[in-house]
Parts: C-alpha cells; structure tokens; sequence
C-alpha cells in the first residue's frame, strides 16, 4: 500500500512562536482593524488574508472583490482601504461574479453550491443547488434577473429574484460541460461539452442547435459585442467563427502550432484575440479574418491578455514578472508595467480603462495608472500558504518566505510596515527560524543552502552549504550555540552557529526529515521522518540512542513535553502517539480524525497537547486521559502547524489557506 506523505515543517516554528504571540495579537489589532472582521468561533484574531485567486472590478469601478482561500475581502478601488470580508463557504472560493447593476456577487468554491451576496452587507441573500456535482462556472443574463450554473453535467438557470430553476440544459451523451457564456442581448446561451458547442434560445422559443465542426476538445467561447456571433477555440488548433442565429460557420483560422487555450472580442466587436499553447498571440480582423498581427514569445510566456473598455490598447502578461500594453491597431508596445518580482497571474482594466490591477506570485495585488505606468497602490497580505515563518523572541519583528519566493521579508509587528527584504537564496524559501537571543534569523530553501543572516542589519553572515535537497526543517539549541537542520537528502546536519562549522551529519533516516525538535536540556534531538520512524539522538556524540517504531505513515511532527520526559508525535497515519523517552514505548494513541495529522504542540503545564490536520480542525487533547478537550474549526485547508502562547491562552494556527488564526483560551 503507498502512503500518503507530507513535507511538512512545524518545527521551525516551535521556537521561534513562543514568547510572540501576546504582543502579536495586541500590535496587529491595532494596526489592522479587518484582523478581527468575521471571525470563526472561538478566534479573537487572524493574521494575513489568504490567497488571492481572483480579483474583479464591480461594474462602476469604484471595488475591486477578492476571491480568496478564506471568504471574498472588498476594497475601496481608489484607496485600496479594505471595505467589509464576505464569508460563509467552508472552503477557498475559486471564482466571483458581480451582476450588472453592481448590488450582487455571485460565488462558488469547490463545492456543490452557488451563493449569491449583498454587496453593501456582505450577508448571504440566497444559496444556488443543482445534482449532485461541483459547479465549475457561472455566468448573468445581461439584465442581472438570470444566474447560470454549470454543474459540470448539467446547466442551470435560475431566477435571481425566487431563486427557483427556470431551465436545466444536458447533453444525452452525458458529457461534463466546460464552458458556459450569455449572449450580450441576453436571448442565447451556450455551452460546450469536449468538441461539441451548444447554443439554446434562452426563452425556450427556438430549438437547441449543436455546433459540431471541431475535432477535438473546445478550450474557449467568446460572443461578438453584437451577439451575431460566436468565437470558438480547440486543442485541433483551429479557431472557429459561428454565425449565432443560424448555426452556419462563417469562417475558419488555422493556426499553425499549438492548440488555442482562449479567444476573446474586443469590445467594439472589430478585432479578435487568440492565444495559443505555442506561446503566440494572435490579433484578427473579424470583418476580412486577416491576421493582423503576432506577438510570439517562448512556449507558455504568454499567459492572458485582455482588451481596454475603448478597444484601442491590449495587456498582456506572462512569466517575466512584467506587464505590457500594445497598440491594438499597430502592435507597438506602449509601456511596461515592473514592479512584481515574481510571475503574474492575472490582468485587469478597470471601467474607465484608465486604472490596471494586476495579481501575482508574489502575493501581492497591485494598482497601476494606465497613462504613466507608475504603481498607485499595492494590497498585501494575501499569502497563499503559511508555508514559512518565524517571530523573534521578543514578539516585535515578523519574518516570512515560502512558495513562489526566494525572499525572505522582515516586517514590524506593531504596525504591518516591511523592515527589510532578505535576498540571496536562489529557490523558495522553506523554513525560517529566529535564534533564541533573536539577533540571528536563520533560512532554508529548495537551494539546498542555510543562510545565516543579522536581524538588525539585514547583512548574511554566513551561508551553510552540504546538504544536496532542500533543507525543510530546522531549530535552534536552547541555547543557541547550534542549529540542525532537516533535508530532503535523508540526512540531519548539526552546526556551529558562530563559525558555520559542520559539526554532525546524523544518517539513518530512509526518506526525508520532516521535523526536527531538541529536548528542553539540549542534550537529545528527536527526528520525525518520511520513513515512518522517530529517531532520539546524543547531541554531543551523535549516536543514535534509539528508534521509536509503530507510526504507519509519514511522521510530520514531533515536539517534547516542557519537562523532557515525553514526546509527542504526528503522522499520515492518522494517529498521534505520546512516547515515554525512558523507556521508548508509546502509552497512549489518539485518534480523532481520519486524515493526516500535521502538527502537535504542548501547552506549557504538558497538560494539554494540540493538533492540526489535514481536514482543517484544530483538537486539544487531555494528555492524561486521552480524552478531547475542544475542537476548533476556522480554517479552509490544511492546518500545518500548531502552537501555544507562553502563558497557554492563546493557541495559534497557520494553514495552507494563507492564514494564522489566534484562538483564544481564557478558562470560562
């Protein structure tokens, strides 16, 4: 049987959460009032806003909406302020829409349900249901009275107003439908299932018509402005021009590499787009079918483009990190948009064409004038994953890296404001750590390499070079004098933190090292692993004192009880085992979920250990007895690590949806 495996990295935060937590909570509060907006019960704060995953315009530009891993965050689109956080699905939601007139979002997640939303409240006005099958897209009827749902084997239309179905469309061939699209006039609809294109009269008056020329799987739709026609692309590379009241093909474009992957109108119906998957992007006069001209670029560097509301200008974007925009009737390039340091996702014009927003990797939305090119906001705080991060002992200074960056960024508790961005690595960053005194921070990447760097400064004081995969796990002896570090080489290093020296390299391991965690005297380290074993070493000597056995997965964290006598540990196997280290026997499993277990942490008085999962509860356990104290329930992916204030108040949690939850744990 495989097992399911997690790289995780909790231990890096063990250390370096603990005395922050108290200080943490009150400086963000203050400086970030949204921190408290919307919170699940029993939370008293949350720290970043999750990863963004779209971002629109309302129809009168004045808000940009945010579909997010958490809920939907509104923002004053001129000053960037947060306006109000819309929450209620129980997972990330992958696409919004508003309705024409602006009052309504639409949304959908994962999940089997379309929601539908009051702007100005944020409240919940009515819940969409079809089959039993995820929805993968949604579209309004231009007059906003009409919402359509593509059930993947079923389409739905439903009444904005009674929330009843009015129609339901299906292919007898039982095909899941991929794209869905209203006609501007708002009296045709269609869909495509695989090659074949569906056009339905909207009032039921005509009869449905099949669109069946291509030959392979159709990628994108476009209606023209003036709903005469219809644009379809294919993987069989051919682009398609439809007459919509007919079902006639008007004309065919072939394209010479690469199957197309999207086709769009301009607004003013004269031009069309299309992208192809050979990295080439292509402009078209609809009237003639004329090519008119071509911007080519490596294979994938053209990710999206988009027309401005007067048709004149197009931008686009690929895995440069920069924005462009062309002269649509010339091909010129205009201007360049660079700011973003890693690639960007996703491009809008704003109404009145004369703002641009723009999402990237590297976690941050950004707001440009159209005109000069110059950025006019940025809106941070959307991390896709809490894949990385440390607070110094002192609680004042916050450090972050993770995927998609090989940065590493220093930011002030108290205010939100970025002190320093620390670059070197080559790779995304894995694993930070501050050292017990805070004067040090300590970061690991896919690089394979350590960097040692000054907190004060910002200046690398050392780099740690003899691991050869990535270095995803690490801590600080209690005092600081020596750092180990976990890697996916199999292998754990021992260091010399004030000269660097190689100390140890402790094998044994099979697969990688997941977590690592020295005891409270400093004399043992315990390693959890892929390969399902605990291993307790002698710091001092490097010899392997003994190997805990009886996890059937992936051991994903292991954390000492303050007095050392005791270690917990976390697998893919669903289970946490206590260990007693005298004798290396487990006394005691528990079992309370039925996915992975990624984190355990215990409360200061040992009483109390905590753990995060897979299926994003947080549980709080009894040691002595076993039994399940609380469960806590907020996050909308992975729970990665666990951790208790100094005081054993406060339970902090970071997830994979980009989020730290603060759980408030004041005795009633």
């Amino acid at each position: 049987m495989k097992i399911q495996t997690r790289h995780l990295k909790p231990s890096r935060l063990l250390i370096a959460l603990l005395p922050a937590l108290l200080i943490l909570f009150v400086g963000y509060v203050n400086a970030s009032p949204y921190t408290t907006w919307r919170l699940p019960e029993g939370a008293k704060a949350r720290l970043n806003k999750g990863g963004a995953i779209r971002v629109v315009y309302s129809p009168d530009g004045t808000l940009l909406a945010v579909a997010s891993n958490i809920g939907i965050w509104l923002y004053d689109a001129q000053t960037g302020e947060e306006r109000n956080l819309i929450t209620g699905h129980n997972a990330s939601v992958i696409n919004i829409l508003f309705s024409p007139d602006g009052q309504t979002l639409a949304s959908h997640g994962h999940g089997r349900v379309a929601r539908l939303w009051d702007v100005k409240s944020g409240d919940l006005l009515r819940t969409f249901r079809g089959y039993q099958n995820r929805v993968i897209g949604m579209a309004f009827s231009p007059d906003g009275q009409t919402l359509a749902g593509n059930m993947e084997l079923t389409i739905f239309l439903w009444d904005i107003k009674s929330g009843r179905s009015l129609r339901s469309f299906s292919d007898a061939s039982h095909r899941h439908f991929v794209g869905i699209s209203f006609s501007p006039d708002g009296q045709t609809f269609a869909g495509n299932d695989g090659e074949i294109i569906h056009l339905w009269d909207v009032k039921g008056k005509r009869p449905e018509r099949q669109l069946r020329e291509h030959t392979k799987w159709v990628t994108s739709m476009s209606f023209s402005p003036d709903s005469q026609t219809l644009a379809t692309g294919s993987k069989d590379t051919k682009l398609h021009l439809w007459d919509v009241g007919t079902g006639d093909l008007l004309r065919t474009l072939t394209e010479d590499a690469g199957w197309i992957t999207s086709v769009s109108f301009s607004p003013d119906g004269q031009t069309l787009t299309s992208r192809s998957r050979d990295g080439k992007l292509r402009l078209y006069d609809v009237s003639t079918g004329n090519l008119l001209w071509m911007l080519e670029g490596q294979a994938g560097s053209v990710r999206r483009k988009a027309f401005s509301p007067d048709s004149q200008t197009l931008v686009n974007w690929g895995w440069d990190h920069t924005i462009r925009l062309y002269d649509v009737g010339t091909g010129d390039l205009l201007k360049a948009f660079i700011g973003h340091t890693e690639w960007v996702r996703s491009a809008a014009f704003s109404p009145d064409g004369q703002t641009l927003v723009s999402r990237s990797a590297d976690q941050t939305i950004r707001l440009w004038n159209i005109n000069t090119g110059d950025p006019l906001k940025t809106l941070t705080g959307h991390i896709y994953r809490v894949d990385s991060m440390a607070f110094s002992p002192d609680g004042q200074t916050l450090a972050d890296g993770g995927n998609y960056r090989s940065t590493v960024r220093l930011y002030d508790v108290n205010t939100g404001d970025l002190l320093r961005i620390l670059e070197g690595h080559t790779r995304s960053v894995e694993s930070v750590l501050f050292s017990p005194n805070g004067q040090t921070l300590a970061t690991g990447s896919m690089d394979t390499t350590i960097r040692l760097w000054d907190v004060q400064t910002g200046n690398l004081l050392q780099t740690l070079e003899g691991h050869t995969g990535s270095v995803i796990s690490m801590a600080f002896s209690p005092n600081g004098e020596t750092l180990t570090s976990g890697s996916r080489d199999n292998t754990i290093r021992l260091w010399d933190v004030k000269t660097g020296n190689l100390l140890q390299t402790l094998e044994g391991h099979t697969a990688e090292i997941n977590s690592a965690f020295f005891s409270p005297d400093g004399q043992t380290l315990a390693s959890g692993s892929q390969d399902t074993t605990i291993r307790l070493w002698d710091v001092k000597t490097g010899d392997l004192l003994q190997t805990l056995e009886g996890h059937r997965g992936s051991v994903s964290s292991v954390a000492f009880s303050p007095n050392g006598q005791t270690l917990a540990s976390g697998s893919s196997d669903t289970t946490i085992r206590l260990w007693d280290i005298g004798t290396g026997s487990t006394f005691r499993t528990l079992i309370g979920r039925t996915k992975d277990v990624n984190s355990v942490a215990f409360s200061p008085d040992r009483l109390t250990l905590a753990s995060g999962y897979v299926d994003t509860p947080i549980r709080l356990w009894d040691v002595r007895t076993g039994r399940i104290l609380r469960t806590f329930r907020g996050h909308t992916r992975d729970v990665e690590c666990v951790l208790f204030s100094p005081d054993g108040l406060t339970l902090a949690s970071g997830s994979r949806d980009g989020t730290v939850l603060l759980w408030d744990l004041t005795p009633e």
